[in-house]
């Protein structure tokens, strides 16, 4: 568990920030660790005390019996005791919090972009082959946002005749012509790329 960030947040996820295990010896106020550890060092993000700020107590963490990972004060009491319910996901019970959440920053789902952070220009490809310039607005439309292709593109596009665009689970969808629908995922930094996954991929690639 050491080194690596976790995230600590609510069941909703509106409320997180990172903290980080280290396996030295955490110190009493006033004291060296060797002489008043009451744990295991536990690093908070500046702003887990701000969303948090319960977590003020917490000085250290330790395991416990059948593996309870704790979250305790500098008398070593604990404040939070975390079960592991999933591989490498752990959660705690706290009055007036409901159930808060452990789990690496690694392998965390990011939360769906914004339209602000999908707005802009684009380019539309195909095999690395650029098919059209298309620019993804933040205009209302119907269910989604205005979209706008630059002259010039690839008759695969202009038969498509997007029009609008939106967000869905998570995926960037563009809506055509005669209710056809392209979705794309996220692959990589300013990629997406269609799915289902094929041969000759199409991508939305962002300068």
């Amino acid at each position: 568990m050491t080194g690596a960030p976790w995230e600590f947040s609510n069941a909703d996820r509106d409320r997180r920030c990172t903290v980080t295990f280290r396996a030295d010896a955490a110190a009493k106020p006033g004291l060296p660790a060797a002489a008043g550890a009451a744990g295991m060092r536990l690093d908070l993000e500046r702003s887990c005390t701000e969303v948090f700020p319960f977590l003020r107590d917490v000085v250290a963490w330790t395991l416990g019996d059948n593996d309870f990972l704790r979250f305790v004060d500098a008398r070593g009491r604990p404040l939070l005791e975390f079960s592991e319910v999933e591989h490498g996901l752990y959660e705690a019970p706290k009055q007036g919090e409901g159930i808060l959440f452990l789990q690496p920053v690694a392998v965390v789902e990011r939360p769906a972009p914004s339209p602000n952070d999908l707005a802009g220009t684009w380019t539309v490809k195909r095999s690395g082959r650029p098919l059209c310039s298309v620019t993804l607005a933040t205009t209302p439309i119907g269910d989604g946002f205005a979209l706008r292709l630059a002259n010039g593109c690839d008759a695969a596009i202009t038969r498509f005749a997007p029009t609008a665009w939106a967000i869905d689970r998570g995926e960037l969808v563009l809506n055509g012509a005669r209710n056809q629908v392209w979705r794309f995922e996220e692959t990589e930094p300013k990629t997406w790329q269609r799915v289902p996954a094929s041969n000759d991929p199409i991508q939305m690639v962002r300068p």
